[in-house]
């Protein structure tokens, strides 16, 4: 989940000059707008053969990474040095705090820290402007993601460890687990199982594993866990919470390829292209108005062979095997993207003329969304136009943030 933050990951094998001539590669995106970066020579020469990331948005507490708490209105290189000229693999937005992932397996964290989401105890630190390596994971990570107020890592082998907030049993450690973890823990309870796929909501968790298996656990309100139980009116407050990795049975036999956790509602991929959504206004009309809550994984019949999910606050996108791409959900400031502001109860397909090519790749944000499509990045939604950031600004229709090929 990406709170009102953004980065771009850019893999480059010339200098940035190159790159703002539009002949770099971008290997991976989060939500933002790409406008412009300015350098130096002795910048061009760090960044040269380096993944590197460049973030924009919100920097309240930090989570950009620049040592600063201001906010960056353009994109702002966060230059290799920072991580000891380690080339990045991957960075994990949470609620205010942002995890960075290393080629090299090591994990570092800024922004926010109320709850120890960044390894270090709250006490000590209640907020790091500039990342700060994560102590207590004993070996090579291969994935981080960020929830809300919590975190995780998966080891080279498998193992999933968690750290954070911990009020709804989100880090999967027992209910005598300690509410609040600063220190990276191993989850024990899925000791000889492999975890290839971790994605955190607000207060749950869901992984699936090298079999296809998918276990969530956390606060189930609104039966965002998927294991049948139906929280009251008030689910965001009343949750029913599993404070170990339970099975979701309902999937058993369908091997999950790709999962998604978003405020109060999670998405599972089949390997055989079929959704499955459940949580809150999962049933039915699949959005808001007259939908109501799923307890148990249902199956999206109006969308085709899919491939990839990502989960906003209240909206979900996905995109199918032909490359379209299918979303619903609230639609507040156009995050939809589908030429309005209303919400949409059933998937709809995005189409305009900014998506001429396939999209590759889709990632949301809060009440915003980012697409890949012909090499090209667009994002609609809450930001405004130009890389603004008022509350009022909103696009409903995707619009073209840079022209990066990546072939």
């Amino acid at each position: 989940m990406m709170i009102r933050r953004a980065f771009a990951n850019i893999s480059s094998s010339s200098s940035l000059r190159r790159i703002l001539k539009n002949e770099g590669k971008l290997s991976e995106l989060r939500i933002g707008r790409w406008i412009s970066v300015k350098s130096n020579g002795a910048e061009e020469a760090e960044l040269s053969g380096k993944r590197f990331a460049a973030f924009w948005g919100n920097g309240d507490y930090g989570r950009l990474g620049h040592g600063t708490l201001e906010s960056q209105w353009r994109p702002k290189v966060l230059f290799p040095s920072v991580f000891d000229n380690q080339n990045l693999r991957e960075i994990a937005c949470g609620g205010a705090h942002t995890l960075f992932l290393t080629e090299n397996g090591r994990v570092y964290a800024s922004g926010l820290n109320d709850y120890g989401q960044l390894g270090v105890s709250a006490d000590d630190r209640g907020y790091i402007i500039e990342p700060l390596e994560v102590a207590g994971l004993p070996k090579e990570i291969v994935k981080v993601s960020a929830g809300y107020h919590h975190s995780s890592a998966i080891t080279v082998d498998g193992e999933l460890y968690m750290w954070g907030k911990n009020t709804n049993g989100q880090l999967g450690l027992g209910k005598k687990a300690a509410t609040i973890l600063s220190t990276p823990s191993k989850v024990e309870f899925l000791t000889g199982v492999t975890v290839k796929i971790i994605s955190l909501g607000f207060e749950h968790s869901i992984a699936v594993t090298d079999k296809g298996e998918t276990l969530s656990w956390g606060g189930g309100g609104s039966g965002r866990l998927g294991h049948g139980h139906q929280s009251g009116i008030l689910g965001l407050f009343k949750s029913d919470s599993e404070y170990t990795p339970r099975l979701v049975k309902e999937l058993e036999g369908f091997k999950i390829k790709n999962a998604a956790a978003g405020m109060l509602h999670s998405v599972c991929i089949s390997e055989n292209g079929s959704v499955y959504v459940f949580g809150e206004r999962a049933k039915k009309k699949l959005g808001y108005g007259e939908a109501s809550n799923n307890s148990v994984p249902s199956m999206i019949d109006e969308i085709p062979y899919s491939e990839k999910a990502a989960c906003g606050g209240y909206h979900t996108c996905v995109i199918t095997g032909g490359g379209e791409l299918y979303v619903w959900g609230t639609n507040e400031n156009g995050c939809l993207g589908i030429g309005s502001t209303d919400v949409a109860h059933s998937p709809e397909r995005v189409e305009g003329p900014f998506l001429r090519h396939s999209v590759s790749e889709v990632s949301c944000g809060w009440k915003h969304t980012a697409a890949i499509s012909g090499g090209n990045v667009y994002t609609w939604g809450w930001g405004g136009s130009h890389g603004t950031f008022s509350v009022e600004g909103h696009s409903s229709g995707g619009q073209l943030v840079c022209s990066l090929n990546f072939k």
